[in-house]
């Protein structure tokens, strides 16, 4: 990590958020709301209307995370999700063009490991995946310290693994509760927090699934820590208990002993993630330009 200073751009499908971050802190933080509707141009201004106030002589670089397919040497976006517009956007040039910095885009799920990696519960590991559970169950993973995406950032989506009938995102997602219980989560688990028992089942239910999730991927990557986020990650009391029964199922019991397993407490860690592709990336190679 570096005193260089970096734009970060975490572009959601509702919000975009913006910062400057330098030595590990996050500063002049902002946000707008993302015309899911909009053409490709309308949503570009969103975000130049953000990072123009950024802009100055001491910034470096630009980093992007978005929820998307990305090719990350052309740096062209596709199918964002939320936004029917983006289907193909060379967003790489168009930004590079605009602002004369370099700039990095990626996934989100990868920003986000990127962002527990350098910030946050993934500083001390060498090896490490983060599991973002929300409406989807995508992961970015982190081998001897570098991010490894594959092509497109394809690599990570242990959520379209085949599992039971189906595939584990359907299983051990956000879309659980509407795949099996034609609900919704929010509800379940605030229903889950006054006590009902059904809705505790239910949270019971996908802890196991995630478990048998999370014992998957410690058979193919066997990394050193899992840091859990997305919004299913908040509920962690309510599946943690069927989530490790089914963990703990795992052959290699010596192995277990050295695995770590967290909830993300990063703030902002989209923005911090994407502004850590500089580092990822190897900010000597991009100066050195």
């Amino acid at each position: 990590m570096t005193n260089d200073n970096i734009i970060g751009i975490d572009l959601g499908g509702t919000h975009v958020r913006a910062g400057v971050v330098c030595e590990g802190d996050l500063k002049d933080i902002v946000s707008n709301r993302i015309p899911a509707s909009g053409t490709v141009e309308e949503v570009l201004q969103v975000i130049y209307n953000l990072m123009d106030p950024l802009m100055n002589q001491e910034i470096k670089s630009i980093g992007i995370g978005v929820p998307s397919v990305v090719d990350i040497e052309k740096g062209i976006v596709y199918d964002v999700q939320n936004i029917p517009s983006w289907k193909e956007v060379a967003l790489k040039e168009l930004m590079e063009a605009r602002y004369n910095r370099p700039v990095l885009i990626n996934n989100d799920a990868n920003c986000f490991a990127l962002g527990e990696k350098y910030f946050g519960k993934g500083k001390n590991f060498r090896s490490m995946i983060g599991l973002t559970i929300g409406t989807g169950l995508g992961a970015g993973i982190i081998i001897d310290e570098k991010l490894y995406a594959g092509v497109n950032c394809g690599a990570g989506e242990f959520g379209y693994v085949e599992y039971l009938d189906k595939y584990y995102e359907y299983y051990a997602s956000g879309q659980f509760f509407e795949n099996c219980y034609h609900t919704n989560g929010e509800l379940v688990f605030k229903k889950a927090q006054d006590g009902d028992p059904l809705s505790i089942m239910i949270f019971e239910e996908l802890g196991t699934h995630l478990g048998n999730a999370i014992r998957m991927i410690l058979y193919t990557y066997c990394p050193g820590l899992i840091v859990l986020g997305g919004s299913i990650s908040k509920a962690y009391p309510l599946f943690q208990k069927t989530m490790w029964e089914r963990i703990r199922t795992y052959v290699y019991t010596t192995t277990l002993d050295q695995f770590h397993l967290e909830v993300s407490e990063l703030e902002n860690c989209g923005v911090l993630g994407a502004a850590a592709l500089y580092y990822d990336t190897g900010n000597l190679a991009i100066n050195s330009k």
